[in-house]
């Protein structure tokens, strides 16, 4: 008997974490899109400075993750002290930033797609600078992923999707998801190899380290940067309440949607969180196509399962190779 109760609860706990991911991220990518393509006020005007969502969010984040830390966390001595992470949220201070200004020049569906092909970039370096060797379903998997993003590339976009962009140049908007991808490659590696040297290191804490710095950077660069564009971005959400609101809820769901990825990393491991967030991405592209009005083609959609099909592969590979190692979630 107790050990149905505990796989009830087992079961209950994956269910909720699935939930509150698929829920703040997916309703998270549906006001960076409105963010992002809506014209607000009578005059029309879009939300130029989206790199302030990302300033914004540290913030939020900072918040979160200290309220956690002094609400959940037991003693932290052990933890990684906060200016080691200096560097690697340079990195995740300015990946998301140029993620956010693609929105600019391709879809959200596009910028989805492009992002979750961070196996290319990986498998390159690794194979070009460090001579690691890779089985060939893993090649198979990065030749789905890779065809797949490039055919979503080539086609053509429907005019509805392309007329709601401020400046359409796929190019461009492309080069800076890849460029996104490399950052937070970086990010990526530095933060595991934070967490081996501190093993005592938990999410409140890295959330904490990376989201002090992130505001810390954020703040020099648009408020104390010519052009910058934060005194403007606020201008903006005072003419804009509406903006406003949108861009507070924006925040607080990366701050609930982090909570709940380090909750499901936790309790059932990488490996689960992966598969969840790779499912999410395919349902947030859904849910763009569906109800915000960025119709797919039949060969965009061909293309969105090539990828979705490679990276699902890749994750059947990882949990056939832990296996042996313990039981399956």
């Amino acid at each position: 008997m107790e050990k149905e109760i505990t796989t009830f609860q087992r079961l209950f706990r994956l269910l909720f974490c699935v939930g509150g991911i698929f829920g703040a991220y997916i309703y998270q990518g549906y006001l960076q899109e409105t963010l992002s393509t809506k014209r607000f006020g009578p005059d029309g005007q879009r939300f130029e400075h989206l790199p302030f969502l990302n300033f914004a969010q540290n913030v939020v984040c900072l918040a979160w993750s200290y309220l956690m830390i002094n609400l959940w966390s037991a003693n932290g001595s052990g933890a990684a002290p906060l200016w080691k992470y200096w560097s690697p949220s340079i990195t995740n201070t300015i990946g998301p930033a140029l993620g956010l200004q693609a929105l600019k020049y391709i879809s959200y569906p596009a910028q989805v797609l492009a992002k979750s092909s961070k196996m290319i970039p990986v498998m390159l370096v690794g194979a070009l600078f460090y001579g690691i060797k890779y089985t060939v379903p893993e090649y198979i998997c990065t030749f789905l992923v890779a065809s797949g993003v490039s055919l979503f590339a080539l086609s053509k976009s429907s005019s509805k999707t392309v007329s709601k962009l401020a400046r359409p140049n796929a190019p461009w908007g492309y080069g800076l998801c890849l460029a996104n991808l490399l950052l937070d490659g970086y990010t990526n590696s530095t933060q595991d190899n934070i967490k081996r040297r501190f093993p005592k290191t938990n999410g409140w804490d890295i959330m904490l380290g990376m989201n002090l710095w992130g505001s810390i950077y954020s703040f020099i660069y648009m408020f104390l940067f010519p052009g910058g564009g934060g005194f403007e971005a606020l201008q903006f959400c005072r003419q804009h309440p509406e903006a406003a609101q949108d861009i507070l809820w924006f925040c607080v769901c990366g701050a609930i949607g982090q909570n709940f990825i380090f909750t499901t990393i936790s309790l059932f491991g990488s490996l689960t969180n992966t598969t969840i967030t790779t499912v999410r991405k395919f349902f947030s592209i859904l849910v763009s196509s569906l109800f915000s009005g960025n119709p797919l083609s039949d060969k965009q959609w061909v293309s969105v399962f090539m990828v979705f099909g490679g990276i699902g592969y890749q994750i059947y590979l990882k949990r056939r190779r832990a296996q042996p190692k313990g039981k399956a979630i």
